[in-house]
């Protein structure tokens, strides 16, 4: 069966990847320049959390649902809830925003995104959320094969997400540096941010490795374990890694992490780290 990410919509990850997501978002427009904003494997944009897929699995409870109600969240996720908030504005959460959402919402009026979705459905949902916004183009395709396609964009600034579903596993990161590279040769100076999974830290070191070698100058990665990493067999944490970010986000995600890190904690063991692969 095809990923369906409606069944984990608003879980740790999503809220992990989404507050760093528009803190990048936030920190290229604060440059007056118009971005492009491209997002590879963009789903169907939002999600019923009251729908049979997300209440199969409950995973959102133990992430976007032990933020969304506290009276005094941490300041530093304060941008990231606000941006929730406003997807339920009656004050109760029933939906949540996926990337695609969450970046044309902190865009603006010059600002471009481009969503790349392979599965039917996930598109057509996708193209209907966004039918009145001329800012949003929708490619129903395969989102590495359009980096290579579509890149350079003729903003010349702006983040590319790549945030595949893993089903390859350890494919999928060689899939990864592939399209980093090829992207690297055509839009050097992008910002990439890519989401993965962490079952076991062992498993994720080649990874590492390869990109602190690879073509670009600056490297950062972002991780939050809410379990302790003694099992394989379950998602203990999740990481982002970003090439060419933007300056100073390293102090924001460094603010963020811990705070992130005491809200979705499943375990006493849970643990967050900040730190660059390459270039500071």
């Amino acid at each position: 069966m095809n990923y369906r990410h409606a069944f984990h919509a608003g879980n740790f990850a999503d809220v992990f990847k989404h507050a760093i997501l528009l803190a990048l978002l936030d920190a290229l427009t604060a440059k007056d320049k118009p971005l492009c904003y491209f997002d590879t494997h963009a789903g169907r944009g939002t999600y019923g959390l009251d729908h049979a897929e997300a209440k199969k699995t409950g995973e959102w409870c133990d992430g976007i649902g032990r933020l969304f109600d506290d009276p005094d969240p941490p300041p530093s996720l304060s941008r990231y809830l606000d941006a929730i908030r406003t997807c339920n504005p009656d004050g109760t959460l029933r939906t949540y925003p996926g990337s695609p959402l969450l970046a044309a919402q902190a865009l603006r009026a010059n600002d471009r995104l481009i969503l790349c979705e392979t599965q039917d459905d996930e598109a057509v949902a996708l193209r209907a959320l966004f039918s009145g916004d001329t800012r949003v183009h929708v490619h129903q395709r395969d989102g590495y094969a359009a980096l290579n396609a579509l890149l350079p964009p003729p903003e010349k600034r702006g983040l590319v997400l790549i945030d595949p579903p893993f089903e390859a596993q350890e494919g999928e990161f060689a899939a990864i540096e592939a399209a980093l590279t090829r992207a690297h040769t055509r839009w050097p100076k992008g910002v990439y941010a890519v989401w993965y999974p962490i079952k076991s830290l062992r498993t994720i070191a080649p990874f590492h490795r390869r990109l602190a070698a690879g073509p670009f100058e600056k490297v950062l990665i972002a991780e939050l374990l809410v379990q302790p990493d003694d099992s394989p067999l379950r998602l203990n944490g999740c990481g982002v890694l970003i090439a060419n970010p933007p300056w100073k986000i390293d102090a924001t995600l460094a603010s963020m992490l811990p705070a992130l890190c005491n809200a979705l904690a499943q375990s006493p063991a849970a643990s967050q780290r900040l730190r660059w692969l390459r270039g500071e």
